[in-house]
């Protein structure tokens, strides 16, 4: 029990546990320490997960409990939030809000860049982050916005004041704040003495002087030292569990004087070693602040990375021997011999993650020097995402002139991600000693860092010709910058370089951690010797069938064969989380190797597919080619992790009577989650859903996974059995978004018109059927009129961890390979993607692909409504202008039309019930099949309810979705949850106002409370079931006849973004998008769930990159290498507008379904993108098309920007070498 999290969970639940790693925010909470050195106290945000439990002596600790509740009074953090829609499944929103919580402890009036900068270090998968800040804004003292977001709800001014009343939120009064504990107060004056406290296996030394620390490290030589348990932290946290690491002894030197002094010297200013990044970028801007600007390059630099380096939670405790060691030339280590100074030069790094620093010194301080006259200093660092993520590519460069001049006295240049350690470009630097600052040491500078920063193509990490091409444009940015800052200084022209003017010189679950293998014996015995242990399951131990899955083509536990990473072989049961893992690490199983199936090209070559492979032809495909001009292609789509920020969990409860079992799930999915496993009948099994931490279909089928097991453990030592998966462990069994390859052949007029398309998809479904044979070819028309099509569906069956239904459900990726070819298309006809798009899209009352003909088709409206309220042609030109003015950055603007088809594919899930019952008080409880996972469906079932019974909503009440209450339901999912619950509890309440019409009639002026007391005096049923199917829905792929689809959702959204053509960075400037949401249930929500799902598309498309090695073992099993959007991805100005008028007369109420239809419309974003390095390609003399495939990573946008630094850095032959990650 080293990290705060689990001390919180008994009794505090608020603070919730989201990664492990610090990565995600959820288990934000306020450190609050009187500190000795500064004499003040000090509030600041701590990530619960890795802030160590022995830490906390004489600290105080906050969480979202101890500022408000709504028992008594909610603090106006926890109230803003709420009232302004910040929240949607509430899993991150404590964290969250302590954040905020923690800014206005120390700035009550914050400006709106310190709010945004404050969460840094939160994730939000639901929301898209826009009502967080707008709730927020309300705090700041001035209303502008470095993310100048705009209010939604464009079309309608009353919308658009109706979100939310600020007017009506409380006051924020400081001093109603809870005081700093006085008992902590009392020690200040106390002499500190040393603390020790000892675990089972581990032993945390905290010592108060400088002679007692290095002591003990001279006694304890291969101990860690700790402070912000940042670093060991996640090493605890991902290395123990993945490498069964483990650290005796730790040296907690947080205390200790001579570690936590600031010291302002004539070269510069030392830091102790203590002192957390956050003073130090608060030392470093005062003194930019009060400094020469010669003075202070480096500072300057340090204080650009510090901004992007992690979040508010680490910075705040995280210190400067960690984070700021590759800034500073001078390091003091000290032991028990004496102190000495040492420079980090290139002697400094001896191997990975080992230095010259000798085992029993400890690091005293590190020196940041002041700049001098003539030298300047930048960093750069390129990631997947701009804000809290660990570099691709970082590095140094400094260059001092000689006096008075531009020629070079000293340069160096220093690269991390180029090697296992920093390395410097010695022989570069050697060569532009005595040169001048000119092209021509720009270009020498360019073909020996090409030369020197060489990498092997199977590097960790991959990305090697990225990576290379970095460190050219890198160094190009800062040959500018200098250039620049040479010109202010001298008072010169600047001359800019551009690229054509210089040449062509270019529980704990048991995994086995293979892939496809033959496992011959499970051998648990050293397991029974860990504490707390109980007992070993496994396949011998399921009292039913442990056959399992949507096909039963899986099993509850490996038999014999593990035919992916993750493959669940056994549970070991112990007394607490940290038992049970060690107990799982000592189990001994004997395994044979067997050749995998990875890739969607392996699954091809071998003809590993899962049956059936589906069809759907339409017209004369052949006949429409011989017609018309045809293109040729093909794109990839990588998949994409769900990243709901609860993981699975479930906790079993057996009843000892009769099998009966009470499984308390996060699952979409109740009456799949009664298990089979147990051998007892459904009724037996009660599965209870209160509400999830986000699910977006990845809790619809593959929750079964984890339950299972846990039910069986629960039923075999007839014990309630909880199992909360780890994050890194859920990435890796529970499978995500299918991976997708398109290969399509169009044909098309000169005008754009298209005639026929022939396409093929593949989707790597993984070791199972499961959902994969999902709606993509229902989808591949997006929303285009295609006369003549041929297409077909392969789901390839391979050794990775079964892929399921994500948002979108198929349809995003057969969408995403339309607009590929319309976008190729376009540019061959060499016509305005605006005008083709348009000229192709459906007509009210045309048949679709799949024969169903088009009603209320709303699409046109929403794409010239978009058109005009994004001012598309007039933004249009400006980018063309700017463009033309600019060389390195790129603007591109794309507008992207969708039609999304609303039901489910398979006819008997278009069903759904709910069960009514009225209270003698007028009171009503009410329970409908689906679950609530932040989309807001039970807000809109009791509103359906209220406008039902004509009663206000606060008289109705939902406690739980439950299998004892209403059987047999579909799963939340499809969209459609609104439209066939709404019916289903619409119905109810009508049979109940049916009953009360005698009363109301004999009583015309009574209260509702008036008429349900009569009632229940006269015997009448106050308890009501209803139900609701869709009708007439049901199609057959081989005759291409039927109905997929009770209706369609429409949408259109236009983008426009902003590339660095260096870097492959990407700024999101703008988004406009109009959804018919038909005659919306609840606005509020609505608007929330387009603009989750954009921001959620954004990722899906730009940024989101499951990466596996060769042997298909995932690398990517957490927010330290999987990142998802943050606060600041979203677009700077953020449009939302739901069509008007355009009742839908097929749902509850005249609405429409809006989970996942909005999702697809971020394509926007990836065409704009494509948009962009078209100009770029252009700049460098490249016309012809190019191949784009999803996400547009920096890496695939950099890579794409040829130009001369991409041509000095070429890829290796593939085949000639084996890569370290493969595109599955």
């Amino acid at each position: 029990m080293f990290s705060l999290i689990p001390v919180l969970s008994v009794g505090l639940c608020g603070t919730k546990l989201g990664c492990g790693e610090g990565g995600c925010g959820a288990c934000t909470v306020m450190i609050s320490k009187y500190d000795p050195f500064q004499k003040k106290i000090l509030h600041h945000t701590a990530n619960a997960c890795l802030f160590p439990i022995c830490a906390l002596h004489h600290v105080a600790v906050t969480t979202v409990e101890g500022i408000g509740n709504t028992k008594s009074r909610l603090h106006p953090a926890q109230e803003r939030i709420a009232k302004s829609h910040g929240s949607q499944c509430g899993f991150c929103t404590p964290g969250i809000v302590m954040s905020m919580y923690t800014l206005l402890r120390n700035k009550p009036k914050p400006k709106m860049e310190d709010i945004e900068d404050a969460f840094q270090g939160n994730l939000c998968r639901c929301t898209g982050y826009r009502p967080i800040l707008e709730g927020y804004r309300t705090f700041a003292v001035v209303s502008g916005f470095r993310q100048c977001l705009k209010h939604s709800g464009r079309l309608s001014p009353l919308l658009l004041l109706h979100l939310f009343d600020s007017s009506k939120f409380q006051p924020l009064d400081p001093t109603q704040e809870p005081i700093f504990p006085p008992e902590l107060m009392t020690q200040r004056n106390k002499e500190q003495k040393q603390v020790c406290f000892k675990g089972e296996r581990v032993m945390w030394i905290q010592p108060t002087t400088l002679q007692e620390l290095v002591a003990l490290k001279s006694q304890y030589p291969n101990a860690k030292l700790v402070v912000g348990n940042t670093e060991v932290g996640k090493e605890k946290s991902i290395e123990m569990r993945l490498k069964n690491m483990l650290y005796p002894v730790i040296l907690a030197p947080a205390w200790i004087p001579e570690m936590n002094a600031v010291q302002h010297t004539e070269t510069g200013v030392t830091f102790g070693a203590a002192c957390t990044l956050s003073s130090v970028e608060e030392v470093l801007r005062k003194a930019v602040a009060e400094l020469p600007s010669y003075k202070t390059e480096i500072f300057q630099a340090a204080l650009e990375q510090l901004r992007w380096f992690a979040g508010p939670q680490i910075r705040n405790v995280a210190v400067s021997d960690s984070g700021m060691l590759a800034h500073s030339p001078l390091i003091s280590p000290c032991s028990t011999e004496g102190k000495r100074t040492v420079t980090m030069d290139e002697k400094f790094f001896t191997g990975y993650r080992k230095t010259i620093v000798k085992p029993e010194e400890v690091l005293l301080s590190v020196e940041i020097p002041y700049s001098k006259e003539g030298e300047y200093f930048s960093a750069f660092k390129q990631a997947y995402r701009r804000e809290d993520d660990i570099a691709i590519v970082t590095c140094g460069m400094r260059v001092l002139f000689q006096h008075g001049t531009s020629r070079v006295q000293e340069v160096k240049l220093s690269y991390g991600g180029m090697a296992p350690t920093t390395i410097l470009a010695l022989k570069t630097c050697q060569e532009l000693t005595g040169r001048d600052w000119n092209e021509k040491l720009l270009q020498d500078a360019c073909r020996l860092l090409a030369g020197e920063m060489d990498l092997s193509p199977s590097a960790p990490g991959g990305m090697v010709e990225f990576r290379r091409t970095l460190t050219l444009s890198f160094f190009f940015k800062f040959y500018l910058t200098v250039l620049q800052k040479l010109s202010k200084h001298q008072n010169g022209p600047v001359s800019v370089a551009r690229e054509g003017s210089w040449g062509k010189s270019e529980l704990y679950i048991i995994t086995l951690l293979l892939l496809l293998s033959f496992y011959s014996s499970v051998d648990a015995s050293e397991a029974q010797s860990v504490p707390g242990f109980v007992c070993f399951v496994s396949a011998k131990d399921v009292p039913g069938s442990n056959i399992t899955g949507i096909a039963n083509d899986e099993t509850v536990f490996a038999e014999d064969v593990v035919t992916c990473v993750g493959h669940i072989i056994g549970a070991v049961i112990a007394d607490t989380q940290e038992h049970s893992r060690r107990a799982a690490k000592a189990v001994k199983i004997k395994y044979e190797e067997l050749k995998p199936i990875v890739t969607i090209q392996e699954a091809i070559e071998k003809q590993s597919f899962i049956k059936p492979i589906k069809r759907i032809k339409k017209g004369d495909v052949k006949k429409g080619f011989e017609e018309s001009d045809h293109v040729l292609e093909e794109m990839y789509i990588g998949g994409q992790e769900h990243f709901y920020l609860e993981t699975h969990c479930t906790l079993a409860v057996p009843k000892g009577e009769d099998g009966e079992m009470e499984l308390f799930v996060s699952t979409q999915n109740l009456m799949k989650t009664q298990v089979g496993s147990l051998g007892v009948p459904s009724n037996r099994i009660v599965v209870r859903v209160k509400r999830m931490g986000g699910g977006f279909g990845g809790k619809e089928t593959r929750n079964t996974i984890l339950t299972t097991v846990v039910a069986v453990a629960a039923f075999k030592i007839g014990r309630p059995v909880r199992c909360m998966l780890d994050r890194d462990e859920d990435m890796l069994i529970s499978g995500g978004r299918h991976p997708f390859l398109g290969r399509y052949k169009v044909g098309f007029m000169k005008n754009g018109k298209v005639k026929s398309l022939e396409v093929s998809y593949y989707s790597n479904g993984g070791n199972s059927a499961d959902l994969s044979h999902g709606v993509t070819l229902l989808h591949l028309d997006n929303s285009y009129n295609i006369p003549n099509v041929s297409s077909m569906g392969f789901v390839c069956k391979t050794n990775l961890s079964s892929n399921t239904a994500f948002r979108g459900f198929g349809g995003p990726q057969g969408m995403m390979i339309a607009e590929c070819w319309m976008s190729d298309l376009a540019r061959k006809c060499g016509l305005p993607p605006e005008e083709v798009r348009k000229i192709n899209l459906y007509h009210e009352g045309d048949l679709t692909h799949f024969n169903q003909k088009l009603e209320g088709f709303t699409l046109r409206r929403c794409w010239d409504e978009c058109l005009s309220s994004s001012n598309y042609h007039a933004r249009k030109k400006l980018i063309e202008e700017f463009n033309k003015q600019n060389r390195w950055k790129k603007r591109g603007m794309c507008i992207i039309p969708t039609k999304f088809g609303i039901s489910f594919t398979v006819p008997f899930l278009n069903q759904a019930g709910a069960l009514v019952h009225v209270y003698t008080d007028g009171s009503v409880l009410l329970t409908h099949g689906g679950t609530e996972m932040g989309q807001g469906l039970h807000t809109k079932m009791i509103q359906v309810a209220s406008r039902s019974l004509g009663i206000p909503t606060s008289k109705i009440y939902i406690s739980e979705t439950s299998t004892n209450t209403v059987p047999n339901t579909s799963p939340t999912a499809a969209s459609v949850s609104a439209d066939i619950n709404g019916m289903a509890v619409h119905n109810a309440c009508q049979t109940i106002l049916k009953r009360l019409e005698p009363i109301k009639q004999s009583n015309p002026k009574g209260s509702w409370e008036d008429w349900i007391k009569t009632a229940y005096e006269n015997c009448i049923s106050l308890s009501a079931t209803g139900f609701y199917r869709i009708p007439d829905v049901g199609y057959n792929f081989e005759t291409n006849e039927g109905k997929p689809f009770h209706y369609f959702s429409y949408g259109v959204a236009c983008s426009e973004v902003e590339i660095d053509c260096l870097t492959g960075d990407h700024k999101n400037v703008r988004t406009d998008v109009v959804m018919d949401v038909g005659t919306s249930l609840n606005p509020a929500i609505d608007i929330g769930q387009i603009e989750g799902a954009f921001v959620q598309g954004i990722g899906l498309f730009t940024m989101e990159e499951l990466r596996y090695s060769p042997e298909g073992n995932l690398y990517t099993r957490g927010p330290g290498m999987y990142k998802i959007p943050a606060f600041g991805d979203i677009p700077t100005e953020f449009y939302v507008s739901l069509l008007r008028d355009c009742p839908n007369s097929k749902a509850i109420y005249s609405s429409k379904a809006v989970g996942e239809p909005p999702l697809f419309l971020s394509a926007s974003v990836f065409y704009a993108i494509k948009d962009a390095i078209y100009s770029a390609r252009e700049d460098s003399g490249v016309t012809e098309p190019f191949r784009l495939d999803s996400p547009a990573t920096p890496e695939r946008i950099r890579n794409a920007c040829v130009d001369t630094f991409t041509k000095m850095c070429p890829s290796a032959e593939p085949g000639t070498f084996k890569p370290w990650s493969v595109r599955v």
